[in-house]
Order: C-alpha cells, then structure tokens, then sequence
C-alpha cells in the first residue's frame, strides 16, 4: 500500500515515477533540471523515501511544465501511498538548518489541500533554476496530496541554502507526519475520517 508508481504523458511532459513512504532514502532522479534533481534528492535522503523519476519535459520552453508536472505525479503518489490514513501521526513539525539559513515546514495529512508559503527574498535564479518555481512544485504537491502545508523560512541569506532548508524540512516533517504509530487506533481525527 505505502509503495507505488505511476506514469504521466501530457503535450509538455512525459514523467515515470515511483514513490515509497516507508524507504531508506535510495533515489534515481533525472529532471532535465540539475538543481531540482538535487532538492528532489534531499526531500528524498531526508525524508527516508525511496524516490525514482524520470523526466522527458519541454525544458526548451521553460523548467516550469516540469517541475510543476514532477509535483502533480509526487502528490498523486503521496496521496495513494497514505492510503485511508489509519495510524498515521498525521502532523508534524520540523525546522531544519542549511548553514545561515533555517526554514520550518509544519504537514496536516488532512485531505484538505493548503499551502502557506512564506519564503522570501530569494534571488530569481540558481543558477538555471527559475526559484519561482519551488512554490510551484509545493502547490501542485498539495493539491494533489490533499495535505496542509506550511512553509516559513525564520531567515537565511544564500538563496540555494534557503530552498535546501526548505525541502529538507519539508523531507523530515513528512516522513514524520506519514509514519504508523501502534498507539494511535483508527483515524486520527475525531470526526472519525480524513
């Protein structure tokens, strides 16, 4: 149930992808975008899933249709993996440090879609990577998970030390929020559904 895969063709990407919650953090990522294949490995290492994605997008164009395409498939992939949500934490809250700079992402599984993204003052790029396009991936990601998610960068100079610390926390927080605890019985909610 906690493992799966799944494959997606649109005019603008064609994306292979499979996605294990209960992992050790094993990923073969190849984006088309360098600097995201690296975020998408961190999520992964520090998240302890196993990851693999295999991107053909229209990178000519621009990174947007792939990066926001790898967030559809990730949340789709998510949000099957949860299954019915018996016994899982549910929320979690984690700040992670990337050298100067420490963001915070707190994850409700709540079958309800939500991000909060306060992230700011990024630079427009590292290098060919369109930083614009993290919030993006978070939103398609939520959608399509059907999760609340959080993201508040506390402070942080180095633009790729901030979105490192961003989809670190946002790794960790998951990992925490989706594991089984044997305390909690049933659905953790107390309209008795997610």
């Amino acid at each position: 149930m906690r493992k799966q895969q799944l494959t997606r063709k649109t005019g603008e990407t064609s994306i292979e992808m499979d996605f294990s919650l209960d992992g050790t953090g094993e990923t073969n990522i190849h984006t088309g975008v360098g600097f995201f294949d690296h975020m998408l490995t961190a999520f992964a290492k520090h998240g302890r899933f196993d990851l693999s994605v295999a991107c053909d997008g229209d990178i000519e164009v621009d990174q947007h249709h792939s990066v926001e395409d790898i967030g559809i498939v990730l949340g789709q992939l998510f949000n099957r993996c949860i299954g019915t949500k018996e016994g899982i934490e549910r929320f979690a809250l984690v700040s992670t440090p990337m050298d100067e700079a420490l963001s915070t992402a707190s994850i409700d599984i709540s079958g309800r879609s939500f991000l909060v993204f306060n992230v700011d003052g990024m630079k427009d790029k590292v290098g060919e990577f369109d930083t614009e396009l993290v919030e993006e991936f978070f939103l398609a990601f939520t959608n399509n998970a059907k999760i609340t998610l959080h993201i508040n960068l506390n402070y942080g100079k180095n633009t790729h030390h901030i979105i490192e610390s961003v989809f670190k926390s946002f790794g960790r927080a998951l990992r925490v929020a989706s594991t089984i605890n044997p305390e909690i019985k049933g659905i953790p909610s107390t309209k008795g559904s997610l």
